[in-house]
């Protein structure tokens, strides 16, 4: 018999989908946070209650300090699921999340990145009339190695050129009606079921399904530019943007009300965590690796090159 370790872990996730308690009708925002900490967060959480008071809720771990941090700030901590076995890295463990917690209930929501979103105006407004996905940067997905190569990963050299020349869209931004969120999660994960455990588990997947999933019109959706209720700044060059007035400028001089990616730049990064850290630490983005954390890096790389038997 076929056997995949993402299969396996797949037919958990369905199960732990059902068991997420949904929030409350109406507008919501969810995000995961696993491996982080107060300070990591601190920004997120402190500009995100300066705009929206309705429901929040995030997948976080069960450290006290985080945990009254989070309380303080009314926001809804969540356990993540346990898994037996093989599990696939959190940035597709979300979508079990996200679609537990938004479920098909009235309103909408926002799901989002955590460590690297802060807020600048309410995220939900105007309220969404459909599912919106944001356009990373002005620039096909040709000229983006890393979403090429998963895209070849998952779906083969064929599908990858078919898709070269659409836009290149970001799963870190999600807004849409709560059911179509959590029908889009879905369907990311059924996506990244193929072709093997070790590709579609991984750092990447979940840009590929996602970029597949919008571009094949496998669910209804509306490609928003960047730098409207999104700005993604990662790919933004430093000298085209601004901190002003305790704000991210874009350069076109708008104001968006989520801003992505704003620590890809120093020179927004340290004023905004002056402005949102809460008085807690200002970390680095990128944190030296521990040698079990390399070793086991280098054994995923290893394995993703290693067919699997199906």
């Amino acid at each position: 018999m076929a056997r995949s370790d993402y299969l396996e872990w797949l037919a958990q996730a369905t199960a732990a989908t059902q068991e997420f308690e949904p929030l409350p009708d109406g507008d919501v925002v969810v995000g995961y946070a696993t491996g982080y900490d107060a300070a990591d967060i601190a920004p997120f959480v402190t500009s995100l209650r300066a705009v929206f008071d309705g429901p929040v809720a995030l997948v976080a771990d069960a450290d006290p300090d985080l945990r009254a941090f989070l309380a303080r700030h009314a926001v809804t901590a969540v356990d993540a699921p346990v898994w037996r076995g093989w599990a696939p890295h959190p940035v597709m463990q979300r979508f079990v999340a996200f679609a537990g917690l938004l479920g098909e209930r009235p309103g909408g929501a926002l799901a989002c990145d955590v460590r690297d979103v802060i807020f600048q105006a309410p995220p939900l407004d105007p309220a969404p009339q459909g599912l919106e996905v944001f356009v990373e940067a002005d620039r096909p997905l040709a000229d983006h190695a890393f979403n090429m190569k998963y895209l070849r990963a998952l779906f083969g050299e064929a599908q990858a050129r078919r898709l070269a020349d659409s836009q290149c869209l970001c799963v870190g931004t999600l807004v849409g009606p709560r059911a179509e969120v959590s029908r889009l999660s879905r369907l990311i994960l059924a996506l990244a079921a193929t072709p093997r455990s070790e590709i579609g588990g991984a750092f990447g997947a979940d840009q590929a399904a996602f970029n597949l999933a919008i571009h094949q019109g496998l669910i209804g959706a509306t490609v928003r530019g960047n730098y409207g209720r999104v700005a993604t700044l990662g790919l933004t060059p430093g000298d085209r943007l601004r901190f002003e007035d305790g704000q991210v400028v874009n350069p076109d001089a708008s104001v968006s009300p989520i801003v992505h990616q704003h620590d890809r730049h120093p020179h927004l990064d340290a004023p905004a965590h002056a402005r949102w850290g809460a008085g807690l630490e200002h970390r680095k983005r990128v944190r030296p690796k521990s040698l079990g954390q390399k070793l086991g890096r280098l054994k995923a790389s290893l394995r993703r090159r290693t067919p699997e038997l199906r």
